[in-house]
């Protein structure tokens, strides 16, 4: 079992407070990733979780076992850190016994739990040699291995994929999310890349200065954004906002998304994925603009678009469409993607 229960807890140090009476229930199995800019909490309140940070206030409870006091030993977690930290004299096999050896287990268990990680994590071939001969990815994958031999009852995972370049992370989210899927343990998981935490999440929880600002699916958080900080920070390119008050904007609100979470209240911006605007000729559609960049990028094409009072928007077109900067286009807004927001920034 590993299901986790946050209870109002809050990190204080000195008179400053990083953490801001955060609940949220961790299911058993769940793959949940904390996400959020730099400065948000979401590294101090893994680290909470998993004993390394002292909690001021509130409690953690790991399968109904209030442990707030407890030391990380305690705990049954593990942690995997964006620096690998393996020993470089031990070959493969030792680092990732290590911890189960220190414990005293006998020298047959050990063998077989490092071959059974070995073989969820395809590191077979590479037991005997020595982290120095492997590469950044393998290095990662021999970390996990050693936090797999512990049998634990949650991973905890801090930006484990930072270190890496562009192609070996997305190799590594592919073997981490089979990794969840074969172990069927829980996992939390520290990201700032929002695309990692879109791919590898079932829900996502998106910090904002201590804070939650929003807890769903990456589909919930996408589709259906709390307020406007959830609605920018997911989603590459972020949602256009602009004022719906804006000068030479045609916006129709009835038949729009102002209702759509049970909320009342005047719209002051609205917002729109740019996939969901489509081009049509000057005067025809919401807005008029002047191309500004063209970004071509084989599959998707992205214009930036100078629209005066509303700013640059971002839109997305399928494929190499033949668009130049100076170039004179309206833009057709889709209704049924709105999203209307009041003066607090909280969706209406």
């Amino acid at each position: 079992m590993g299901s986790i229960d946050l209870k109002s807890v809050e990190k204080w140090y000195g008179e400053v407070q990083v953490i801001k009476g955060i609940d949220l229930q961790i299911e058993d199995g769940e793959f949940i990733i904390f996400v959020g800019p730099s400065g948000c909490g979401k590294s101090t309140l893994l680290r909470m979780i998993g004993g390394l940070e002292e909690t001021s206030r509130g409690a953690i409870v790991i399968d109904g076992k209030d442990v707030t006091a407890q030391p990380p030993a305690k705990r049954g977690l593990t942690m995997v850190f964006q620096s690998y930290a393996l020993y470089p004299h031990m070959s493969v096999r030792d680092n990732m016994g290590f911890s189960l050896k220190t414990a005293g287990a006998p020298e047959a268990e050990i063998r077989e739990k490092v071959d059974a990680a070995a073989k969820v994590l395809k590191l077979e071939p590479f037991l005997e040699r020595r982290p120095k001969a492997l590469s950044g990815g393998q290095r990662q994958r021999v970390a996990i291995g050693r936090s797999i031999v512990r049998d634990p009852t949650a991973f905890l995972f801090d930006e484990p994929l930072s270190n890496l370049d562009a192609a070996l992370r997305v190799e590594m989210r592919y073997e981490i999310a089979k990794l969840h899927q074969s172990l069927e343990t829980t996992m939390i998981y520290v990201t700032h890349d929002q695309v990692e935490a879109m791919t590898l999440a079932d829900r996502i929880v998106v910090l904002d200065g201590g804070h939650i600002a929003q807890v769903g699916s990456p589909r919930e958080l996408y589709q259906n954004p709390a307020n406007l900080f959830v609605a920018q920070f997911i989603g590459s390119p972020k949602m256009n906002v602009m004022p719906c008050g804006a000068e030479g904007a045609n916006f129709t609100l009835d038949g729009g998304r102002g209702g759509a979470h049970g909320k009342s209240g005047t719209p002051t911006q609205l917002g729109i994925r740019p996939e969901h605007i489509a081009l049509t000729a000057p005067g025809s559609g919401n807005i008029d603009g002047t191309v500004d960049v063209v970004e071509y990028l084989g599959a998707d094409t992205f214009l930036i678009v100078d629209c005066a009072a509303q700013g640059q928007i971002t839109v997305r077109l399928t494929g190499d469409k033949p668009h130049e900067p100076g170039e004179k286009i309206g833009l057709q807004f889709a209704p049924e993607h709105l999203h209307f927001f009041g003066g607090d920034g909280q969706a209406l």
